[in-house]
C-alpha cells in the first residue's frame, strides 16, 4: 500500500535556528551556500509552509549578485548591488542564516551608515536570457557610466552634471577639499554662479538621478 504523503500547511513565520529572529513572507534572508567559501545567497521569502513532520520549507525568489549574472560584474556595479531575478526555488528553512534588507537604489544612497546586512537593487534580471529591466539607466560623467554609490562624484555648478574626479584630472583627496566645481565645458561661461562651500557628492541626492539624463542613456 502506498504511503500517504503528509499534508502541508502554510505558516505565518519561522524562527531562524539558534536565534530569536523571525522570518515572514516578504522578508529578505541570507541562505547558506553548499560551497562555504562563497558568500551567502540572498533571497526574498515568498511563502513558508510546514509538513506533518514539522519540516519547514520556504519558497524564495533569488537575488543575483552581478558576478552571478550572464554579463558579470561591471565597473558601475556597487559592492552591495543585487538583481531581483525571476528564478524561484523551494529550500529548507534550516538553510536560512540570517535576515537582511534589500533597499531601493534611491533609499540606499540616503543611508548614513551602510551595515553588513544592507543591500540594494535597481534592476530585475531574467536568469535564462540575461535581460534586465529597466534596460536603460541614466549615465554620468565623461565616461558615460551609470552611478556607482561606492564612488565619489562631484557636481558641476554650471551644467549640473556629475563627474568622477579621475575623469576630470583630480584625485579623490583633491575632490574632497573642493568648495565648488565647474567642468571644462562650463569654465569659460562667465554667467556660472559659484556658491561658496557647496559640494554635493552623490547624484542620488539630486533629482537628476530620477529624471531623463541629458542626451545619454545606456543599458546595464
Amino acid at each position: 500500500m502506498a504511503k500517504t504523503r503528509p499534508g502541508k500547511r502554510d505558516i505565518d513565520s519561522y524562527t531562524i535556528r539558534g536565534t530569536n529572529k523571525i522570518v515572514r513572507a516578504g522578508d529578505c534572508v541570507l541562505m547558506r551556500p553548499s560551497d562555504t567559501s562563497k558568500p551567502p545567497y540572498v533571497a526574498r521569502v515568498e511563502k513558508i509552509d510546514q509538513d506533518g513532520r514539522s519540516n519547514v520549507k520556504v519558497r524564495v525568489r533569488w537575488y543575483y549578485r552581478p558576478e552571478e549574472s550572464i554579463g558579470g560584474r561591471r565597473q558601475f556595479h556597487g559592492a552591495k548591488e543585487l538583481f531581483l531575478s525571476d528564478h524561484y526555488d523551494v529550500q529548507s528553512a534550516h538553510t536560512i542564516e540570517g535576515k537582511c534588507v534589500v533597499h531601493s537604489f534611491k533609499n540606499y544612497t540616503k543611508l548614513e551608515n551602510v551595515g553588513a546586512e544592507d543591500y540594494y537593487c535597481r534592476f530585475e534580471y531574467k536568469a535564462a536570457t540575461g535581460a534586465f529591466a529597466p534596460d536603460r539607466v541614466a549615465v554620468y560623467c565623461e565616461c558615460e557610466m551609470p552611478y556607482n554609490p561606492d564612488s565619489l562624484m562631484v557636481q558641476c555648478e554650471g551644467c549640473k552634471d556629475w563627474y568622477h574626479p579621475a575623469c576630470v584630472g583630480m584625485t579623490i583627496e583633491e575632490a574632497k577639499k573642493l568648495d565648488n566645481f565647474v567642468c571644462s565645458e562650463c569654465s569659460s561661461d562667465d554667467d556660472v554662479k559659484k556658491p561658496e562651500l557647496t559640494f554635493p557628492v552623490s547624484p542620488a541626492s539630486d533629482d537628476k538621478l530620477q529624471a531623463e539624463p541629458k542626451r545619454r542613456k545606456r543599458g546595464p
